[in-house]
Parts: structure tokens; sequence; C-alpha cells
């Protein structure tokens, strides 16, 4: 399972949900808004982890920054490799939220 990280490649605007609660990557969420001055940051979560990706945007949204819009959400299907060596397909997710510039 992915675990929360923030990467520092091209796309440091990403926050990979885990098994953490909700609200460790709401702070993720409105730290990456708040601190990196990204009018956009992308929710990424597979498996079970789907469920906890779609509170955290629905948490961000709702509570911490109502001015926080869904732009565009992706899914797929992840082939993984598990340790037998067996191939399963995995569910995948992408929420992108954006934040309107002020004027």
């Amino acid at each position: 399972m992915i675990e929360h990280e923030i990467k520092n490649r091209s796309d440091d605007n990403v926050i990979y949900v885990g098994k953490k609660p909700p609200m460790s990557y709401v702070l993720a969420v409105v730290t990456q808004f708040n601190t990196t001055g990204s009018d956009e940051v992308i929710i990424k979560a597979r498996g079970r982890s789907i469920s906890t990706a779609v509170d955290t945007a629905e948490i961000v949204r709702n509570r911490f920054m109502t001015d926080a819009t869904i732009k565009e959400i992706k899914i797929s299907t992840e082939s993984v490799t598990n340790e037998e060596g067996r191939n399963s397909n995995v569910s995948s997710i992408e929420i992108c939220l954006t934040k309107k510039k002020k004027d």
C-alpha cells in the first residue's frame, strides 16, 4: 500500500493516500495549498484507500477551504504484482482539487 508522502519531483502537488486517518491527508492538502501557493492539488489512492481519498477531498471542500472545487476525477485499474509474483488488478483514483484565485 502506498503511504502518505509528498514527492519533491515535478508532482510535488500530489498527496498519496494510504492507511492513515483522513484528517492526516486533509492537513497535507491544506498545507500544500497554503504554503506552496499551489492552485491545484491532486489526491491519489489505490484499492481500499479510495474511500479515504474521497473523504479527504470532501472534508477539505466542505470544512476547511470552501473556495476549493473538484476540477477532475480520474479512475483507472492498475496491474500490481504481489509478493508471490501474481498479478492482480487494483482500482485507483485521482482527485484534482483547485482553489479559486483571489482578486
